[in-house]
């Protein structure tokens, strides 16, 4: 059996050590491991007929060659947001160009299935979130045996209860805003913290939560900057300190207000996120008067080496589809459910969206986290 493992999308702490676990898991039991660099991008840009520049785009992985990249952060195979089946005729490879029409994508799947061939793979292991694990999912609709590994800081993959990357993110988040304060206080100002989180809040609503911030605006509940700033006065002036702190998602909006974005749109059709806490600092400034602190974590989040939870989660990942792998149990994902490692069937991650429960964890009129019952929520509140 040979087995081609990639990581598409944004970077999370744990990929590497992920892709060790997966490589020594299965060499052990005299199968191959190729690596597949930049996500799906060589599925569009490698040319079965011009196999010359093979090692641009794969690896054959050994035990030794994990070894050390397996301890760090970040993806030593690197990574794309290329999908095959929605390429712009702009970025078509030469060996593609004819491909191009006046539409505004183009599906090169069938030249993906070639490239497949060409690497005589006989199973995909894609980790990434919901874009990447969409074409995971395509890949095993066409035939392709595939295992999907979840991994995201927005943990936001339908059919899992965890994804690689999110307690790390969390756990930097509440490191900053602690740091933060000492700024905040010093200067009587109110700091307005911008973390990751297109479409889910839950790393803005969890941050908050553990880091005892006083606000936190979540992707999934738009809220009035009026309303907002007169409570941030209020959590300055009984502040021993005078000084206020909150968080907001990248995805968040004001209402009556589309969330702030900017550039073209990739491949799955997303344009950047960012901004959102800079406007939301100078509208608060504007009515307030009250001097703001703005810092957008962003990239800090997923930056370095995972911490021992998403290093836990990210080895027993890799054993679980390393051995659905060798059971030829495939068109799967692993998942955590319930606090238990298991699998699902991977269309789960078509199948819906995964949300913070604001009932159950948010209070939209005080913007701020309300934990109601926490019996029978799993270890990271969802």
């Amino acid at each position: 059996m040979r087995i081609g493992i990639l990581t598409g999308g944004g970077d999370v702490p744990g990929l590497n050590p992920c892709i060790r676990a997966v490589v020594e898991r299965v060499t052990n039991e005299g199968l191959e491991v190729v690596g597949i660099r930049r996500g799906w991008a060589p599925f569009v840009l490698f040319d079965p007929d011009n196999p010359g520049d093979r090692d641009e785009w794969f690896i054959d992985l050994d035990p030794l060659k994990v070894r050390v990249p397996g301890r760090t952060g970040g993806t030593f195979l690197h990574s794309s947001r290329t999908n095959p089946s929605k390429v712009k005729p702009s970025d078509l490879p030469p060996h593609l160009a004819d491909r191009a029409t006046d539409a505004d994508t183009v599906d090169v799947t069938d030249h993906a299935l070639r490239v497949v061939e060409s690497q005589k793979l006989d199973v995909l292991i894609p980790i990434g979130g919901d874009d990447t694990l969409s074409y995971g999912l395509r890949m095993h609709e066409e035939g392709v045996p595939s295992i999907a590994i979840p991994k995201t800081m927005d943990n936001d993959v339908h059919g899992t209860d965890y994804c690689i990357g999110f307690s790390t993110a969390v756990s930097r988040g509440v490191d900053f805003i602690g740091h933060l304060r000492t700024s905040t206080g010093s200067h009587e100002r109110i700091a307005v913290v911008e973390l990751f989180g297109r479409y889910s809040g839950e790393t803005s609503l969890i941050t908050a939560y553990l880091s005892g911030a006083d606000r936190a605006i979540i992707s999934e509940v738009p809220f009035d900057i009026d309303r907002l700033s007169a409570q941030l006065i209020e959590d300055r002036r009984r502040n021993p300190s005078n000084y206020a702190m909150m968080t907001i998602s990248e995805g968040a909006s004001l209402a009556g207000e589309d969330i702030v974005v900017s550039g073209e749109a990739d491949a799955y059709g997303h344009r950047k996120l960012g901004g959102v806490g800079l406007l939301t600092g100078d509208l608060i400034k504007e009515r307030t008067g009250i001097g703001i602190i703005y810092q957008q974590v962003g990239y800090l989040m997923r930056s370095g080496p995972p911490d021992s939870l998403d290093l836990m989660v990210a080895r027993n990942f890799a054993t679980l589809a390393a051995d659905l792998a060798m059971e030829n149990a495939t068109g799967r994902m692993v998942a955590l459910r319930a606090g238990t490692y298991t699998n699902v069937p991977i269309s789960v991650t078509g199948e819906g969206v995964k949300r913070v429960d604001v009932d159950e964890l948010y209070d939209e009129v005080e913007y701020r986290p309300k934990v109601r019952h926490v019996a029978g929520k799993p270890m990271f509140l969802y």
